[in-house]
């Protein structure tokens, strides 16, 4: 009688298997896990930032929207504020985290006031608030160095735009008493230890200001931090909230 052979019976999947299935979940969940952080931090973080800042403008009672110049035979639109060049209001620093200024960049069409407030920590300032003051630094129209700071990417990325600034061009900083109309008179790529551009002269620490001049900080390049891009200006003049609106908010100016 012939011998019959039996054939061996096929085993499970080896350990190897099982292991390259555990890290091929692991790594998948890990994938949609990242692919969901990314869509909060670049795009639910601005949707909610803006809102936010938005929100912040609209609840000051002072910072009504600027209107549209639509002259008519009997209007001849907006009033446009008449400008000064004698000593301008300064008013004191405030608390932590509160908004006292607005502003708009007439470069970035399209872009709306933003909030100005004490302090420039993530947590309570610039990922809620919008642009946050370098406290120490000059208050709007001071002599000195008036330095900001704001996200160019996330949160609202109030400063996205940022590199599209030319020299010569209008910032516009409204607090509740006036309006200060500054011009960009320089930018430059820095290292973020060299704190020095937000000194009252920038680039000077220990030289006593008599100018009155702005500061934007944000980092760069766009979704790094290992760099600091800065726009510097200089007051061109300021004018009183109840005499109108700066002629560089209706479309004239720049």
């Amino acid at each position: 009688m012939t011998p019959q052979h039996r054939r061996p019976e096929r085993g499970g999947p080896g350990l190897g298997y099982v292991v390259l299935g555990v890290v091929g979940e692991l790594l998948i969940t890990l994938g949609v896990l990242l692919l969901g952080f990314l869509v909060w931090q670049l795009w639910w973080t601005d949707v909610e930032g803006n809102r936010a800042q938005a929100q912040i403008v609209s609840d000051l009672p002072w910072a009504s929207p600027v209107p549209t110049p639509e002259p008519t035979s009997s209007d001849a639109g907006p009033k446009v504020a008449t400008p000064r060049h004698d000593e301008p209001p300064v008013m004191a620093e405030p608390e932590h985290a509160v908004t006292f200024a607005t502003l708009q960049v007439p470069r970035w069409t399209g872009e709306p006031a933003r909030p100005v407030s004490q302090g420039t920590d993530r947590a309570t300032v610039l990922n809620v608030l919008g642009i946050g003051h370098y406290p120490g630094t000059a208050m709007p129209g001071g002599v000195g160095n008036f330095a900001m700071a704001g996200h160019r990417t996330t949160f609202g990325k109030p400063f996205n735009r940022i590199e599209e600034l030319q020299v010569g061009d209008p910032l516009v900083v409204r607090t509740e008493e006036a309006w200060y109309v500054y011009r960009v008179t320089s930018t430059e790529i820095v290292a973020p230890s060299q704190v020095e551009v937000i000194a009252p002269v920038p680039g000077q620490p220990g030289v006593a200001a008599s100018e009155r001049m702005i500061t934007m900080t944000t980092c760069h390049p766009m979704f790094s931090a290992r760099q600091r891009y800065i726009v510097h200006g200089v007051l061109d003049y300021w004018a009183p909230t109840s005499d109108g609106t700066p002629v560089e908010l209706l479309g004239g100016g720049a």
